[in-house]
């Protein structure tokens, strides 16, 4: 009889104690995007020509500054990490696809900010 360590499940769980967790692809993309947001945030912002839709964000943004910002949008970054780890442990295809679908909702945003940004700016100020 095989050992309990050393038994051939066809599904293995990932641990976070042995440093896997399920689709780290997807969460680094996510994460990629999401510091692409912040950046053209901070750029338009600092622009003086553009000011945060976001009502939350801005919030943070009339109470802490720039810094208030990358906090407030890593916060929201870090719950949808999270979220996505804690439905994978039950259903790993919509764990994947609300990571993919963040993923496309960040990245319209970032090439929506680029576009407004070169549009109004020139792009001269990056």
């Amino acid at each position: 009889m095989p050992s309990p360590e050393k038994s051939s499940s066809p599904r293995k769980k990932s641990s976070i104690l042995r440093g896997h967790l399920p689709f780290e692809h997807e969460t680094a993309l996510f994460l990629l995007v999401s510091v692409f947001d912040v950046l053209m945030t901070y750029f338009m912002l600092r622009s003086g020509r553009f000011y945060e839709a976001n009502p939350v964000a801005r919030f943070f943004i009339n109470h802490w500054g720039p810094r208030g910002m990358v906090y407030f949008k890593f916060a929201v970054v870090a719950f949808v990490c999270i979220l996505t780890q804690i439905i994978a442990t039950r259903k790993p295809i919509l764990a994947e696809r609300v990571l993919q679908f963040a993923t496309v909702i960040v990245s319209c945003v970032v090439v929506y900010s680029l576009i407004l940004f070169v549009r109004h700016t020139g792009g001269a100020e990056l």
